[in-house]
């Protein structure tokens, strides 16, 4: 006789690939209007608001691969407008690796954050 089968009610997180080559998709991508800084992942994987992202980084000329959870704060659908790319933003927990994503990010941006240039966001 077989045991029934439990469900596993304990979602993991999904798992993202993301790699910024150069400073300006940088620019594009962070999302420095969230409390705790946060990064745009362009495409077409469905999310939802406050989903759990286990996300893999990389920034630019960084040789070390950036790993931190997040959860989804933003979500830009196919088709909206004023021409901004589809996907979702991944807002960084207030965590070790969290806090220090967000002041590497800055680091490479330095006075570029203040610039008006739009973003795949604003």
């Amino acid at each position: 006789m077989q045991e029934p089968l439990s469900a596993d009610t304990t979602l993991r997180p999904s798992v993202v690939s993301l790699a910024i080559r150069d400073r300006a998709a940088l620019y594009a991508a962070y999302m420095p209007f969230l409390r705790h800084g946060g990064i745009f992942v362009p495409g077409t994987r469905p999310s939802r608001l406050g989903e759990e992202i286990f996300l893999l980084l990389t920034l630019m000329q960084d040789e070390q691969r950036y790993r931190l959870a997040g959860k989804v704060a933003w979500i830009t659908p196919a088709g909206a407008g004023n021409h901004h790319t589809q996907g979702f933003g991944v807002h960084f927990l207030d965590d070790e690796a969290g806090r220090m994503l967000k002041k590497r990010i800055e680091e490479l941006l330095g006075t570029s954050l203040g610039a008006s240039r739009s973003t795949h966001t604003m």
